[in-house]
């Protein structure tokens, strides 16, 4: 990623307005160990006292990355009970519509985040709906499965 994604100016762009980077060697085994990484890239978002709150293994083009980064800083949210800034991040990829592969991941925790402001189950219901709808293969659609069990 460091040949074609990271020097993409856009990308440059969202990790600085948006996380601290820092990347690591592979020949540094502590971290690697540490963070259970066996393979790269190995993108991980943490927080500052370096607790791991998203996990993306692979190579990522530009837009695929910045979509993955803005579910990731979502989660980020989600972690910490921050739900409307996580929903603001999860509609910001569902909006843009631009990397289908991600769209799902905010879909699913877009609803998650609603549900756990609001308590109110409807909105899982409606993720496995659109989910099913739009992206039947997806894993998430999968993993919202038992949302069709929510009375509409």
């Amino acid at each position: 990623m460091g040949a074609v994604t990271y020097p993409h100016e856009e990308v440059a762009r969202f990790i600085d307005l948006n996380f601290i980077p820092v990347q690591i060697e592979v020949s540094h085994t502590a971290l690697m160990q540490r963070y259970g990484v066996s393979w790269t890239p190995t993108l991980l978002v943490l927080d500052a006292d370096g607790r791991e709150h998203y996990r993306s293994v692979g190579f990522l083009g530009p837009e695929a990355l910045i979509a993955t980064l803005a579910v990731a800083k979502g989660r980020y949210y989600l972690d910490l009970e921050q739900y409307p800034e996580a929903r603001a991040m999860f509609e910001e990829v569902i909006q843009a519509a631009r990397v289908p592969e991600v769209v799902p991941e905010a879909i699913f925790f877009n609803a998650v985040a609603h549900y756990k402001e609001t308590h109110n189950p409807k909105p899982l219901r409606q993720a496995y709906e659109t989910l099913s709808a739009r992206y039947p293969a997806s894993d998430w659609t999968k993993r919202a499965e038992p949302y069709k069990l929510i009375p509409a």
